[in-house]
């Protein structure tokens, strides 16, 4: 990993540069607006941004109530992706879940996003069962993924 890549929450001004990769990474973005509503109205949403430099390359949001987390979303601008920065970004993801009081953490991904699925499994994600027609673009079916974050802390860094 690049050691000038850092990490911060996100805040409002960084929603420009979400949206590049949001647009970049998936085939129905989210809009600005639902961005400007998890950071400014969402009590239990949290955000990491991966910078390199200057430039945010990543970012990974997720909500946190009571000792249950979920990803909602995660992504590396395309010319990033590769380099073990997802895995990076996905332990910051997890410590933040972790500092905010969670034990579990869990997630839908495309049952044919393979490449995910290895990375999630690497940080301790299990299978937690199939949401049927789950993706509005091409009806796909998600894989619910969870992890126990207090049994994997070998797989979290700091």
């Amino acid at each position: 990993m690049n050691s000038s890549v850092t990490f911060r929450l996100m805040k409002v001004e960084d929603i420009d540069d979400i949206l590049k990769i949001e647009h970049s990474s998936f085939a129905t973005p989210w809009s600005a607006e639902a961005f400007y509503s998890e950071i400014v109205n969402n009590p239990y949403a949290s955000y990491v941004v991966m910078q390199d430099s200057d430039e945010i390359i990543g970012y990974c949001g997720l909500w946190v109530v009571l000792e249950d987390a979920h990803i909602t979303n995660v992504a590396v601008l395309p010319e990033y992706r590769g380099r073990k920065l997802g895995e990076a970004l996905m332990s910051q993801a997890l410590e933040l879940a972790k500092a905010l009081g969670a034990n579990h953490v869990s997630l839908e991904v495309r049952v044919s996003n393979e490449v995910a699925q290895r990375l999630y499994r690497k940080l301790g994600f299990q299978n937690g069962g199939i949401r049927k027609r789950y993706y509005t673009d091409n009806n796909e079916d998600a894989l619910v993924m969870w992890v126990n974050i207090n049994e994997t802390s070998d797989h979290i860094r700091n």
